[in-house]
């Protein structure tokens, strides 16, 4: 796994401990809604920009997100 992965894992960890502690969501279930619904995804894809935001502001992006592509 070279660097950048390892990081782009790392983030998207970081974005499900974020989620759960904001939510109070259990980790397991924050995990399937992330996988479920391509926010995996979209954070691996736009690592580079959005890792340099505040945690506070990824969970309001993965919440826009969430409500702007996926069926409820």
């Amino acid at each position: 796994m070279s660097k950048e992965e390892k990081d782009i894992s790392y983030f998207v960890t970081f974005c499900i401990e974020q989620f759960k502690a904001a939510k109070s969501m259990d980790g397991a279930k924050v995990a399937s809604l992330f996988f479920e619904n391509g926010v995996t995804k979209y954070l691996s894809d736009n690592y580079n920009v959005l890792h340099t935001q505040s945690s506070q502001w990824l969970v309001e992006e993965i919440d826009h997100y969430l409500k702007t592509n996926c069926a409820s």
